[in-house]
């Protein structure tokens, strides 16, 4: 889930929904506002908080989740946004934060020079660390992922979770057509690797970081944001997540109607996270691990995508990664 924006003018609080939101919150419809599209949101951002507003019935849930998460984050040294009141409304459910300094990394990028673009790295591994450190449940996760993972409808296909793998690969037996020797050659392959995550112990992992969820300032993380896909996973389920975004940055736009970041301006990221966050690289093949999140992503994507080519291009992606390819290759981490 990506709430963050495309670049409108200030205006007050004048929009009705914005007016019965701020109301509802107990603040005041005062200042001024910028509108920015989002994924499954609206959004305002006003001089001292974010107001957010889901349109998105699929994950009315999520904004008690994010609540929820970011109540563990009070105390800790992981930079967030404080929560300053969430509810449900006639609009949708709402969710208003304070506003922190500065702006997404998405945004500050690609005028970045290459020392900003370093510290900033190093400043996300180091707010990682912290978010990792974090007590979370065991079985924390996401109302959508914990619903979907119950059989309701699919409506976004990551993070990881992976005690459920097999079952993705069952729900894939499930569609018509499918090919099932490919996918008796997948059941053989998780087997095969999950011994590599029995001695685990689950972290709390943001489970969608890439450059529109971190706001940057001046070269530092002022905070991650948006951790309506936070759960409790092995804390390299975080790693998958940033080396996609590193190897396929323009699949990550901040809205629909945008193009993500040019992947060749990342290429140091690896390198630069590891660099301050090395013990997030240090786990035993590390290379098989990150292949099996993919195996993950992409077995969700084949199983419950309700598009037929993505359907047919994410089988496609496993045959290559049962052969021992995929974005990775690509990578220098």
């Amino acid at each position: 889930m990506c709430d963050q924006p495309a670049q409108f003018a200030d205006q007050p609080a004048t929009d009705p929904a914005l007016r019965r939101t701020l109301a509802a919150a107990g603040l005041p419809a005062t200042g001024r506002f910028l509108p920015k599209a989002g994924w499954v949101s609206r959004v305002w951002v006003g001089d001292e908080y974010v107001v957010r507003l889901n349109n998105n019935g699929q994950f009315r849930g999520a904004y008690r989740h994010e609540a929820t998460v970011v109540n563990l984050l009070v105390g800790s040294e992981v930079p967030h946004a404080r929560m300053l009141a969430h509810g449900d409304g006639p609009d949708g459910p709402w969710y208003i934060s304070e506003r922190l300094p500065g702006r997404t990394l998405y945004e500050a990028w690609p005028a970045a020079d290459s020392h900003t673009r370093r510290s900033i790295i190093e400043s996300l591994g180091r707010a990682l660390r912290a978010l990792h450190r974090v007590p979370a449940p065991a079985d924390l996760l996401p109302p959508w992922l914990a619903d979907a993972l119950r059989g309701t409808p699919w409506p976004a296909f990551h993070p990881p979770v992976v005690s459920a793998a097999l079952q993705q690969v069952e729900a894939a037996r499930r569609l018509p057509n499918h090919d099932s020797r490919l996918l008796a050659n997948v059941a053989d392959w998780i087997q095969e690797r999950l011994a590599l995550f029995a001695a685990d112990e689950p972290v709390l992992v943001h489970g969608d970081v890439h450059g529109s969820n971190v706001i940057v300032d001046q070269g530092r993380v002022t905070g991650l944001i948006d951790f309506a896909e936070a759960l409790a996973q092995p804390a390299d389920v975080e790693l998958d997540t940033i080396l996609r975004w590193c190897a396929k940055a323009r699949e990550y736009p901040p809205t629909p109607d945008e193009r993500g970041l040019d992947e060749t301006t990342l290429t140091e990221v690896p390198g630069w996270l590891r660099g301050a966050y090395p013990e997030l690289f240090e786990r035993e093949q590390l290379r098989e691990r990150l292949n099996f999140y993919d195996m993950y992503v992409e077995l969700a994507l084949y199983a419950h995508h309700p598009l037929p080519d993505t359907r047919e291009a994410a089988r496609d992606r496993i045959a290559l990664l049962l052969s021992g390819h995929n974005h990775l290759d690509g990578l220098a981490w």
